[in-house]
Order: C-alpha cells, then structure tokens, then sequence
C-alpha cells in the first residue's frame, strides 16, 4: 500500500493533429499540477487536502472548462459547479456559480459547514459571501476565446461537449486558435499511505448548454464518488455519466463483483457508457490507479509512491 494521485483535464474528440502551441500548456499544466499534488502527499497532507488543492490549480488555469476557463451557456453567461468526496462518504457540491473563484473550496464548505450536501444558484453565492470565499465580478470569468466558442456552437446549433471539433462549416470561420473545440472538465482522486481516498471535479459544463443545466459533475455517484474502495473522477458528457452512474458503478463492481479498479474502471468505461461519451480517473484505497476514457482522448496525469508517472492524451499505441 502506497500513497497514489491522478487527474484529468477533461475527456474528448482531442484531435491527433493538435498543434504544439495549444497541447504543450495544457501538457505543462497537468504536470505542474500533479507536482503540486505529490508535494502535498509527501508532507502528509490529507487527500481531502490534496485533491481540492489541485483542483483550484486547475481551476484557475483558463486553458480548462473550470474556474477561469469556464464555458459559456446560451445566455453567454458562466454557471460553474463543482463536487468533493472523501472516503467517509462526507461530501460537499455546488451548482449554478457566477462570482466564485474556486468552487471546489466552496463545495468543501458545503461539506464541512453545513448539514447539507449539494446547494446550488442564489443559495450558493449566498453561502459563498456568508463564508468569506474569493468572489469576482461575474466578468472575469467571459474570456474572448469562450466567447468565440459559444458563437460557433450557436452557428451549428448544438450543444458542445468537452473538445467538441467544430463542424465543417463553422470550420471555415474558425481560428487557429479554437481548431481543438472546447476545454475539459478538471478532476482529482488521491488516496495516501494509510488508504484514505477523496475525489475532486470542477466544470463550466457545457458550451451553450441550457440556462440552469445541472451535469454529472456535482451528481454524487455520477461525475464524483469516493467510499473506502476508491475514489473517482469522471469527464465527458454529463448527461450519458448521469445515466450510467458513471463514477459509483466502478465502487459497486468492486464492493460487489469483487473486481479490480483497472477492471472496473474499464468495464464501466467500455459497457456503461455509450463510446464517445466518457472518461474517468480512478485510484483504491491500496494504491492502484486507472484512467481509462472512450473517446479521442483524455487529457490526463498520474503518480504512484512506488514512482510510476504517466502524463498522456490519447490511447498508449
């Protein structure tokens, strides 16, 4: 038994052919991050600590859909959301965030200062203000490349996943700069040398999702879940997570078919839900870690204390 990490950067139609320019920040990014995460696991930091730790890094890096680089709904407005779990089944979520800068500290809030689990909308930037978290004007989140992205999604009349790749026609318009489609979803899972697990997600959602759409992200047992087994973090399209209990399924075919988290994690992922719709990050409670995704590609990281490291996007030839 050892102490494990892993993240993601959100699960997509990445394509094979994205340029240097807008792969290697992002690359970077995941690196930067999982070495934030083991230098916390090192100094004996909780899980707990360590995911939401690394999950506000992600969230306050705009080349991801969370925090800064939070995607647009129809209104071309920012509606974040965000969950925490830890092993305990203690868990925290939060939906419909205009002002907040970290959601994921807020969701932990939920948890721990309050007896409820999930509050969302005005109750939330309530709570936000009642508890002193780092509020912006609402503005600061509406970036011109989310701008540009929900004009194109708009254009093709569609709601747009994670990496979306814009269609044909709205192509022909399209900057270099937007060829990759949209931003993913962020999301951490750690568990330490004592076993200890929690799981971390934050996401802007959609691309011209809804005014009020909810996504698997905040859904305890969709997009997040931690028990005493493992601890899972899930990314893609919300809806398709939701519907396949994305996240618990992994927990409940190791609790109750007694199978391994990589089984698991790739029977949920290959039989539970439709291909091209998800991808997830997993650790257990005795160290082991998964990643695996069905779609073009997982922008994805991890580190075991017995000193395996992987950063990856696409499937391993």
């Amino acid at each position: 038994m050892g102490w494990a990490i892993a993240l993601h950067g959100g699960a997509g139609d990445i394509p094979l052919t994205l340029t240097p320019e807008r792969r290697q920040p992002r690359e970077a990014a995941l690196r930067h991050c999982l070495e934030i995460g083991v230098s916390a696991l090192k100094s004996n930091r909780s899980p707990l600590d360590v995911v939401e730790l690394v999950v506000r890094e992600l969230e306050n890096n705009p080349h991801f859909n969370a925090g800064r680089g939070s995607v647009l709904t129809s209104n071309g407005t920012v509606e974040m959301e965000a969950c925490i779990m830890d092993g305990n089944k203690n868990c925290g979520a939060v939906s419909g965030l205009t002002t907040v800068v970290n959601a994921i500290s807020l969701a932990r809030l939920v948890m721990e200062k309050t007896p409820h689990i999930y509050l969302a909308f005005d109750g939330a930037e309530a709570f936000a203000r009642e508890q002193g978290v780092e509020t912006v004007d609402s503005s600061h989140f509406i970036t011109p490349e989310n701008t540009e992205r929900l004009k194109q999604a708009k254009e093709a009349n569609r709601v747009q996943i994670d990496y979306t790749q814009p269609i044909e026609e709205v192509k022909k318009e399209t900057p270099v700069l937007n060829r990759d489609g949209q931003l993913g979803t962020v999301g951490c899972v750690a568990v330490d040398s004592h076993g200890n697990l929690a799981a971390a997600t934050s996401t802007g959602g959609l691309v011209n999702k809804m005014v009020g759409r909810i996504g698997d992200t905040p859904v305890i047992g969709a997009g997040t879940y931690a028990n005493n087994l493992c601890a899972v973090s899930a990314t893609g399209k919300g809806e398709a997570i939701i519907r396949a209990t994305v996240a618990r399924e992994v927990a409940a075919l190791m609790e109750y078919k007694g199978l391994s988290l990589e089984d698991a994690g790739a029977y949920v992922v290959e039989k539970c839900a439709p291909k091209g719709t998800a991808g997830l990050v997993a650790v257990s409670a005795s160290g082991e870690v998964t990643m695996p995704f069905n779609t073009t590609g997982m922008f994805r990281a991890c580190a075991t204390e017995d000193g395996n490291t992987e950063v990856g996007i696409w499937h391993s030839v």
